[in-house]
Formats: structure tokens, sequence, C-alpha cells
């Protein structure tokens, strides 16, 4: 997005990359969390607005675009992170009760929403090395190809979209 230009990401610590996500460990949790909350590939999957769906959403992320879709690693990682940032402010910003999460995959782009009743407009923030929170949409801004907010009749719909390499 405009107005950023200049602005540095923000500098990863040794500390860090030890605690970084590992699709390995979440196989198990993310298969369980697609049989409990279904497919969001299929169709549009609700989650209760509670901070422990971010864990849910992140799982689902991790098995569709890693195992359905076949995607790398690192994309994974990435959507993992962005889907986690959008349901951050979903939980945190809207006063839902619930939130949706969707996936779609075209021949070279992902597309992940997250959809809330909320018309509140997300705003992209600049940020300093310091600060210790308000990075989420930075990041999205940094990390996807794409993104944006659809309003609906009743509420938003945030998204991202990620290039899909040529192989």
């Amino acid at each position: 997005m405009a107005g950023l230009e200049g602005v540095e990401q923000p500098r990863r610590h040794g500390s860090a990359t030890a605690a970084r996500w590992s699709p390995a460990v979440e196989d198990e949790r993310a298969l369980k969390a697609l049989e409990l909350f279904g497919n969001p590939a299929e169709a549009e999957v609700p989650l209760p607005s509670r901070p422990e769906s971010a864990a849910t959403a992140r799982r689902l992320t991790q098995v569709v675009v890693l195992r359905h879709w076949g995607l790398s690693p690192k994309m994974t990682e990435d959507a993992v992170l962005l889907v986690s940032e959008l349901v951050g402010n979903a939980v945190r910003h809207t006063g839902a009760r619930v939130f949706g999460l969707r996936m779609r995959r075209q021949r070279r782009w992902i597309r992940i929403e997250v959809r809330d009743p909320s018309r509140g407009l997300p705003c992209l923030m600049p940020v300093q090395e310091l600060d210790i929170s308000g990075r989420g949409l930075f990041l999205v801004d940094k990390l996807s190809d794409r993104w944006g907010v659809d309003l609906l009749p009743r509420g938003k719909t945030t998204w991202f979209e990620m290039r899909v390499p040529d192989r």
C-alpha cells in the first residue's frame, strides 16, 4: 500500500528464528482442525471470535496451502502468518461473535479472506522498529502481493493474495 516507502521491515533477532512455525509439528493438529471445522477452500468456515481461533485458522491454512495445494513451505509459512494477523484483527477490533475464513486458489494466485460483521475499516499504520504492536497490516502489506477490504451490506471481507511462483 502507498505511504510505506522507505519503512524498514522489522529485524529478526536470533531467538525469533528458533520459535518459527514448522509444518511437520502441526500436521496432525491441522488435519484434525480440517475434520472438525471443514475445508475453507470448499466453503467459508465460521469460527468463534476468540483468540484461540487464530490457532485453528493457522492450522487450516497450513493444511490447505501445504498439503492440498502442494505449495512450498515458505509460501505456507507466510500465508499462516498473514492469516493469523487478519484473524487477530477480526477478533480484537470487531466485537463479532463469529468470523469466516475462506481460501481460493487460481492458477497463479492464492487468496485468503477473513469476513466479519463490522464495517470498520482496518488502517495501515507506519511502524517503528521498537513498536510492540500494530504490525499486523504492515506484515500483510510487505509479505502479500495484494491485499484489501471489500465492504459488504453487513460487514466486510479483508483479504490478501499471494502469487504462486511457476514451478
